[in-house]
């Protein structure tokens, strides 16, 4: 537990506790009362109560819509699946402006929905709550899905032997066994659509306001730090309670699991009803993702002149149509956005695995407390944290405003809670009589980790790496404040060009996110070709 927390100490609560602490304090004295008087503001009550309930029903319309994806992805083989899989991880590494602009062109004014049938969804929940979908689903059919595919499906067909139905089976067989997997699954699209940010300032409009907005809003706009900072607080303690409720019912949930090959259990469809199933969620990848996604691609190639490269041709230059917005071509946002991707990926494995190794022992209340904390990161304002990197490490021994490894850091420190919620449910469902076996036959704790542990959680590890790497190519929040000009990463870029008036900009923006969506769907698919070339060594 050494290095993971000395890691959230120096990167996470020492400038989350420097920010909040200069909001509460006035001529160096704490004032506390302030606490209440914003609590008791009318307008606070109703962010409060909009943050709650848009996340409620975005984890439940999420759930119900992916989980059938996550059994397809688990169960079934067919052709481009590996292609599929990485489509539908796409969304979850955009930059939520571009996200926003691209539901606004399908649901707003003059959108293809207004066109079709001239209805229109823009300013309304429902615009939120699909883009909320849009971008969680692969968090569930990775979340899920990984651990299902390893559940031996003759427990399920042993329970249909002996007289149960098939709903009866996957009730009393599957569901408890994928509890953990759902719960964890549940937790991180609830933290997300709970501190949702771009999403709702794009598509809600000024009637809408989570926490997120509201603290950014107070800071940037209104530079009222101490309503920011209370609002900071109450968002750190909804997520720190949720978390610790959510850890409480996981372990009552665990037990040993008897894992198999995810070969094993997949198979090509068999009567009407897989085929439907199949059917249905190809079509939801279609009109949830894929369109959403072609938008973007089609105004990616739309310029004043027609369809052409001209957007992409001006990416390669400085000050294109007169702008300044960049001191390099934002080109090379796409060399810089990878190499700090892959940087914060290898912090996120060696601090995330490690974190999930020690949890794993269940050494007392304080680890198990220690599994909610590493939750944190997900919960807190990500302009909280930003502005906390700026104000802290800017002395020695920790003065890094000026150095490149600051970007990777703030990376990280997303990307380790999806190792952990990744790796541990695969982790604790490991048989314990494995590793007593292997003591007993003479080895070591770490030859027993390495023979017993490893083999089969060798899956997890590269889902969770694939999911460091896609949220490190994506975060926007705290990197928008610590990013050099010189060195942009693609969403930092992305948000520079849509902040300017012009339609090149815009063009250029739309051919940046283009850009990501294709190398976030490369790597993904390559660590899909690494994982099921290697999943015969179980």
């Amino acid at each position: 537990m050494a290095v993971p927390v000395a890691f959230f100490a120096l990167f996470f609560a020492y400038p989350v506790t420097a920010i909040v602490g200069r909001g509460l304090k006035a001529e160096g004295d704490w004032q506390f009362g302030r606490i209440g008087e914003v609590l008791s503001r009318p307008d606070i009550l109703d962010v409060l109560w909009f943050t709650t309930w848009q996340a409620l029903a975005s984890t439940a319309l999420t759930l119900l819509i992916a989980l059938p994806g996550a059994y397809v992805f688990a169960r079934f083989d067919f052709p481009g699946k590996q292609v599929l899989r990485a489509v539908v991880t796409v969304p979850f590494v955009l930059p939520t402006v571009v996200v926003g602009t691209a539901f606004l062109a399908l649901l707003g004014r003059g959108g293809l929905l207004d066109e079709l049938w001239g209805v229109r969804l823009d300013t309304t929940v429902w615009a939120i709550l699909l883009a909320h979908v849009f971008f969680n689903y692969a968090v569930v059919v990775r979340t899920v899905g990984g651990l299902w595919s390893q559940l031996d499906p003759r427990q399920e067909e042993a329970a249909r032997v002996l007289g149960a139905g098939r709903f009866a089976a996957f009730r009393r067989v599957t569901l408890p066994a994928l509890a953990p997997a759902v719960a964890a699954a549940a937790l991180m699209v609830f933290l997300f659509t709970f501190t949702s940010f771009g999403v709702v300032q794009i598509l809600g409009g000024p009637a809408y306001s989570t926490l997120e907005v509201e603290i950014y809003r107070q800071t940037a706009q209104l530079l009222d730090l101490p309503t920011a900072a209370v609002l900071t607080l109450v968002q750190f303690a909804a997520v720190g309670g949720i978390l610790a409720v959510h850890a409480a019912t996981v372990r009552r949930r665990e037990r040993a699991l008897k894992l198999v090959d995810p070969a094993q259990t997949s198979r090509r469809p068999r009567g009407v009803g897989q085929w439907a199933l199949l059917g249905g969620v190809l079509l939801t990848a279609l009109l949830l993702i894929l369109l959403p996604l072609g938008v973007l691609v089609e105004r990616s190639f739309d310029g004043p002149g027609g369809y052409g490269f001209g957007y992409y041709q001006a990416l390669q230059s400085v000050g294109a149509g007169g702008s300044s917005t960049f001191l390099v071509p934002p080109l090379e946002a796409v060399g810089n956005s990878l190499r700090y991707a892959l940087v914060a990926t290898l912090i996120a494995l060696v601090v995330g695995g490690l974190a999930a190794a020690a949890l794993t022992r269940r050494a007392g209340r304080l680890v198990r407390g220690f599994d909610a904390l590493l939750m944190l990161p997900l919960g807190v304002s990500a302009v909280t944290v930003g502005f906390g990197f700026l104000i802290t490490l800017d002395e020695p021994p920790l003065d890094l405003r000026t150095s490149w490894i600051l970007v990777p850091l703030a990376q990280a420190l997303v990307g380790v809670p999806f190792v952990v919620r990744t790796m541990l449910p695969v982790l604790r469902a490991v048989d314990d009589r494995l590793r007593e076996a292997a003591a007993v036959l003479g080895a070591s704790p770490l030859r027993a980790w390495r023979e017993v542990d490893l083999p089969l959680v060798r899956r997890a590890v590269l889902v969770a790496a694939g999911f460091a790497f896609a949220v490190s190519l994506g975060e926007f929040g705290a990197t928008v404040f610590i990013a050099r000009p010189d060195n942009p990463t693609l969403p930092v870029a992305v948000a520079r060009l849509l902040g300017r008036s012009g339609e090149l900009n815009y063009g250029q923006a739309m051919a940046l996110s283009t850009i990501l969506m294709l190398v976030c769907a490369v790597s993904l698919l390559l660590l899909e070709r690494i994982r099921t070339d290697r999943s015969g060594e179980f």
